[in-house]
């Protein structure tokens, strides 16, 4: 086993040291000081869209730390080509998903042998031959970065609205192709998310433009041969706390405008079958109600709206119906009654059945009800965790549902579900062509105490007959935040890990919606703190129960899971014997501080407006991992950063490194690792995203001392 105080290779250079050059402020009475605020460029903005137009001295040091991450891994350098290897042999090659009908076609994607990008085809509903509609790998041929962003089609089938980002910093350009010539039409409209709805006359669509601050806040309709500068603004939101996104309802006669925060939406409604029409309001926002929509023409003898809302102290949601004449919140009525406990998901809304996907205890369900006889009926699963997700598809007069299935020991399941006939039908099972036995693999779903009498659930995988007697490696995973819960899925690279000896854990830790909304409210504001203390008391129940070893547990989490990483390190470091931060958010006082930032307005509900409330500026500086950086021994740490990412700026991690060097004890390896051709997601490109997992994978067997390990035949 590598000693701890052994792990940086004998003869490594010593670490960039940052230049520390001090930046004082005052805000409710407190003076703070920030040695690294420079690293922060003053045109981060512009080097959003030209990463060329970097400060030379900030790109000196972030490539300096690159050289240095590159040195102090260097042994690991053909386990990660080992791991790689391992993980590229599990991916089916030239895998495609399976074909989703609209009216004469069935779309669907596939990837060939080799091929780094996803490739949009389709074929006559009937059968024939497949016709190519977007070759991603051509497209992103020689490109340092390449994503293909939404892509729509007609509803005549005639054209393709399809987007891209160049750069990872999510700034999308929308094109249109003619699906007869394969040409792109010479419609380039740029600074987009990405999404684009049409109109049912197939001349226009809709779409969302970000602002200077990087924000989605203005709705747009696009026609056909016309100026990107000339589009008609639809809507603008004022309010900078506000995202606003637009697609399609499953009815296709609306498009819906969601204006949303963290507790709080808005919906408004676009009539697709009426020619530059406006949008109309479907209950004006209140503080801390959401709401979304869909539509049904002829539902209870009306042309009705069924929304998912937490009105009326549905906590944890509820589904109410209401004429499309009268749409606010005074004609809502139950058709879901609200169950505390019980946390509805999301819903499909076809023509004869309402399905809807909730979760309890930490499982998922598909309910289902017919809309004629309002029986319902669920689809149930035997295994004791498991991941669910449902796909309504293109139409709406149908009586097929999609839904895909998998377990951390289950490879992912498509499976088309005949609600009348109660009958599925698999059409494809995820292939692992180098093998993969179910059977060989054991998952748990165990319940760890927290100091206040929480429990806090952490899904476990293993290799059947490994010896759970207090020995083996841990790699524990943690994110709690948004509401966002970690399904309990497949996942062929973590196998890497599992068949040579390792625990692989998932902390469901508060913040996220694992049970229920009140989990989520429980990990938020002043209550975030339970997040971090949830994770440590997963760590130690298995640590404490036998499961793994003290010494051996690696933590690894990342965006707000990396905010996670930068507290249990300041609170716990004895416990990790090393830590994964990717594109951590570390930086967190700094950033809610600066309304400037992309996010910042946006995420006030989450965090705290520390610029107006100094309970939540005090909050926040209690616990800002950069903030509480401090003189002690910390665990080994990777900290992964992105040049171009927008949602966690890379001054963050770069900052944070630079303190760590300056303030911790001990001789632990603390590195830093840019992508300085990538934004949030890292590489795009299915395989290089595979290298910076063997990279994170090979840190942590490495810190664990289990990097000699071979894997399990």
């Amino acid at each position: 086993m590598l000693e701890r105080a052994k792990l940086a290779p004998a003869g490594l250079a010593e670490p960039p040291r940052a230049e520390p050059r001090p930046h004082t402020s005052t805000r409710h009475g407190v003076t703070l000081t920030d040695e690294y605020a420079w690293l922060k460029a003053p045109n981060w903005q512009e080097v959003m869209r030209d990463p060329a137009k970097l400060d030379p001295a900030i790109r000196a040091y972030l490539e300096a730390e690159n050289a240095y991450a590159a040195a102090a891994l260097a042994e690991t350098a053909p386990l990660q080509e080992k791991l790689f290897a391992e993980m590229k042999g599990r991916i089916e090659e030239d895998e495609s998903t399976v074909p989703s009908a609209d009216g004469p076609y069935a779309y669907f994607v596939r990837y060939r042998e080799g091929g780094q990008h996803p490739i949009l085809c389709r074929e006559p509903r009937g059968g024939g031959a497949a016709q190519t509609l977007l070759d991603g790998d051509a497209l992103g041929a020689g490109k340092s970065y390449f994503s293909l962003g939404g892509f729509e089609h007609s509803p005549d089938h005639k054209l393709l609205a399809w987007s891209a980002d160049e750069t990872g910093s999510e700034f999308n350009t929308i094109r249109v192709r003619d699906l007869a010539t394969g040409a792109d039409l010479p419609d380039a409209v740029p600074d987009a998310t990405g999404e684009a709805v049409w109109s049912d006359d197939g001349r226009t669509f809709l779409y969302v433009r970000l602002d200077e601050n990087h924000r989605p806040s203005r709705v747009y309709r696009h026609r056909l041969g016309t100026a990107p500068e000339a589009d008609a603004l639809v809507y603008e939101e004022a309010e900078p706390g506000y995202f606003v996104s637009v697609s399609g309802l499953q009815s296709r006669r609306f498009a819906e405008i969601s204006i949303h925060g963290h507790d709080t939406s808005e919906s408004r409604l676009i009539d697709l079958t009426v020619p530059d029409a406006a949008p109309f309001i479907v209950a004006p926002r209140e503080i801390s109600v959401r709401y979304s929509v869909e539509h049904h023409p002829t539902l209870f003898g009306d042309e009705v709206l069924v929304i998912r809302t937490n009105a009326d102290g549905a906590e944890d949601f509820k589904i109410v119906w209401t004429p499309l004449r009268t749409p606010g919140r005074e004609h809502w009525r139950d058709f879901v009654p609200h169950r505390a406990g019980v946390y509805l998901l999301s819903l499909v809304m076809l023509r004869d059945w309402l399905v809807r996907l909730e979760r309890e205890d930490g499982l998922p369900r598909i309910v289902t009800r017919h809309l004629g006889t309002n029986e319902e009926h669920a689809i149930a699963f035997a295994e004791e965790a498991y991941s669910l997700g449902m796909d309504g598809g293109f139409e709406f007069a149908t009586d097929l549902l999609r839904f895909t299935y998998s377990s951390m020991t289950t490879p992912a399941e498509v499976w088309d579900y005949d609600l009348g006939l109660r009958t599925r039908t698999l059409r494809k099972r995820q292939k692992v062509p180098s093998g993969h036995d179910p059977a060989d693999y054991v998952t748990r779903r165990v319940m760890a105490p927290a100091a206040d009498g929480e429990t806090v659930p952490i899904s476990v995988l293993y290799r059947n007959g490994l010896a759970l007697d207090g020995t083996a490696p841990c790699l524990l995973y943690g994110y709690g935040a948004y509401g966002f819960a970690i399904p309990a899925a497949f996942s062929t690279s973590r196998l890497s890990l599992v068949d040579r000896g390792f625990v692989y854990a998932i902390a469901h830790v508060r913040g996220g919606t694992e049970k229920g909304w009140r989990w989520y409210r429980e990990g938020k504001l002043s209550r975030k703190p339970n997040t971090f203390h949830d994770f440590i008391a997963a760590a130690d129940y298995l640590i404490k129960s036998g499961w793994v070893a003290r010494d051996k547990v690696v933590a690894h989490g990342g965006s707000a899971g990396g905010m996670l990483m930068g507290a249990i390190a300041n609170l716990r470091p004895d416990l990790f014997g090393g830590i994964v931060a990717e594109v951590p958010f570390v930086d967190v006082l700094n950033t809610m501080l600066d309304d400037t930032l992309p996010l910042t307005p946006p995420e006030w509900p989450e965090w705290g407006n520390p610029i107006t409330d100094v309970q939540a500026f005090r909050d926040i500086l209690s616990y800002s991992p950069y903030d509480n950086v401090r003189a002690q021994a910390y665990p080994p740490i990777l900290a992964l950063a992105g040049l171009t990412d927008p949602r966690v700026t890379y001054w963050e991690p770069a900052k944070w490194v630079a303190r760590l060097r300056a303030k911790k004890t001990g001789s632990d390896l603390v590195v830093l690792r840019t992508n300085m051709d990538a934004g949030h997601a890292g590489a795009a490109g299915r395989f290089d995203r595979l290298k910076e997992v063997a990279l994170s994978y090979a840190f942590a067997l490495m810190v664990a001392g289990a990097a000699e390990l071979v894997p399990a035949a």
